[in-house]
């Protein structure tokens, strides 16, 4: 993936060198005479035609949704249609009218990325509104922008009494917003329009900070990324569908698989399939979808040496192995299920479950041992490789803060006059890096705890259904513990608690500062 400066935007906005490079530029154009806009003005004409393709590509991914619904023959194809329509009528004009090519910047790139989740959200919920199977617009607002952003926390009740046709859109968003909704975008986008910069606002801080690149041209980078994301999909649809399940259901599993969500189109998720295979199936594709695209790219044209110098991948594993291992051993010790394979099936799902943020469940996990769920509570904190379609804080950044503690404590008491120094892929890291990954850290602990309290203050729930909820939407987990459990969903919340659960759900999609820079004075100065 391209070299995302995540840390670059933040200086940038937070210290003003946006506005001082803006005012140099003006300065040097009126000396030259040249009528050219300052560069820190929004281009809000290229805004809007972001943002109009961006309800082109929702309108026209609503046709796949009312295909199902005309196979199946049921009550959906109405609203389906109707909402299609009222979307692309939206995006139509946005996308015409202001047509006219403008170059975006960074700060552009940034507003597009917020207020665009929360535009495709909205409209996205149109089709459950309108056939009335979710009535309230906070309800499937807060459905669709937890589809998108691959949280999979739901409030419906009843997922199988929706029409196919609902369903299948549900699982959809998967797909579109398990990759990155605006790397689809940037693909229709014309050429010279500043694609990398949607890119990099909509990026994980993570791929700054392991530099993945697949190759120079934004664009061709995002069609080698979605060409692996598909084929994954369709490779795990095939292996399902040969081991009993229907296209239908093979489809939404797999949709909420590779892109690590975690909707089904069944209530007790994958728990009502009972089977071994289709378990090992789907932990695979959990697997796959935790690991780095690029290394998935790399491997797929015969770098195999690409696996042995990435370090968060070596870590990814071991952090799996121990985790499994652990959870599996535990369940065997107090012979939760009868045999060590089918403690080995278990634990192994459940953990890669949380581990990738993906939410499926094949057993209610609190009613294990607490040893079991200590150990799986420590697991929603991790989440898998930067540079995959997962959520939560990503193992790279471990990796850094435990290489610099120990440089650091070996610093102190062992090596007073060292230089401490961290390596990933067998290369130093500037130090600017390990700062980013020190921030990134504590800025997703102090969310936690913050939103915590105010979920308990709003809803007047328990500290551990206050804190587990918001763990599960910043970390785009889905299930968590509590009253939001595996076994449970999040209708019983307030109006406020969802909304503000939903926000969290697309500050952790957005991996923190673009979403939060918003909130930064400067970012709105000139």
């Amino acid at each position: 993936m391209p070299d995302l400066s995540v840390l670059n935007i933040f200086r940038n906005v937070t210290k003003g060198r946006i506005r001082q490079n803006g005012i140099e530029l003006l300065k040097k154009l009126q000396r030259n005479n040249t009528p050219v806009q300052p560069v820190w003005f929004m281009h809000f004409s290229s805004i809007l035609h972001v943002l109009g393709l961006l309800l082109i590509v929702t309108g026209c991914s609503m046709s796949l949704p009312l295909l199902c619904s005309l196979y199946y023959g049921e009550s959906d194809q109405l609203p389906i249609l109707i909402s299609a329509l009222i979307t692309l009528c939206a995006g139509l004009p946005c996308w015409w009218i202001f047509r006219k090519k403008h170059d975006l910047h960074m700060r552009d790139g940034i507003f597009i990325a917020v207020v665009g989740w929360f535009i495709v959200s909205a409209m996205s919920a149109l089709p459950f509104m309108i056939h009335g199977s979710i009535p309230s617009f906070t309800d499937a607002f807060f459905e669709m922008m937890s589809g998108y952003t691959t949280t999979g926390a739901t409030i419906l009740n009843d997922i199988e009494a929706l029409p196919h046709g609902l369903l299948f859109w549900r699982s959809e968003t998967h797909l579109l917003g398990g990759m990155g909704f605006l790397t689809l975008t940037v693909i229709f986008l014309p050429k010279g329009m500043g694609g990398l910069r949607l890119f990099r606002a909509e990026s994980s801080p993570g791929q700054v900070i392991t530099k993945e690149k697949f190759t120079p041209r934004t664009r061709d980078t995002m069609i080698r990324l979605w060409w692996i994301y598909l084929a994954l999909n369709l490779l795990q649809t095939v292996l399902l569908v040969v081991g009993g399940m229907s296209l239908f259901d093979a489809l939404c599993t797999s949709f909420g698989t590779v892109s690590t969500s975690g909707y089904s189109p069944k209530n007790a998720s994958i728990a009502f399939y009972d089977s071994a295979y289709v378990d090992w199936i789907i932990i695979l594709f959990m697997f796959l979808g935790g690991t780095s695209f690029v290394l998935l790219y790399q491997i797929l044209h015969g770098d195999l040496k690409a696996v042995t110098v990435n370090t968060e991948f070596k870590w990814y594993v071991l952090l799996l192995l121990f985790f499994c291992g652990m959870v599996s051993w535990i369940l065997w010790r107090e012979n939760t299920y009868p045999g060590v394979m089918e403690s080995i099936r278990y634990g192994t799902f459940q953990v890669m479950s949380l581990l990738t943020t993906t939410g499926f469940g094949t057993a209610d996990y609190e009613k294990w041992p607490q040893a079991a769920q200590m150990f799986l509570y420590v697991v929603c904190f991790i989440g898998a490789c930067a540079g995959s379609t997962t959520s939560g804080i990503k193992v790279v950044h471990y990796v850094i803060l435990c290489k610099y503690m120990w440089g650091t404590v070996r610093k102190i008491f062992f090596q007073p006059m060292s230089v401490v120094s961290i390596r990933l892929n067998r290369k130093p890291i500037d130090s600017s890096i390990k700062d980013l990954a020190i921030c990134y850290f504590i800025v997703n602990i102090f969310m936690v705890f913050i939103g915590g309290c105010f979920m308990v203050l709003v809803d007047n729930m328990d500290y551990v259904t206050g804190m587990s909820s918001v763990i599960a939407a910043l970390m785009n987990i889905g299930p968590g513990f509590g009253a939001v459990g595996p076994t449970q969903n999040y209708s019983f919340l307030s109006d406020t608690g969802k909304w503000f659960l939903a926000w969290n759900m697309m500050v952790g999609r957005l991996e923190m500062f673009s979403a939060l820079v918003v909130f930064y004075p400067s970012f709105w100065k000139r």
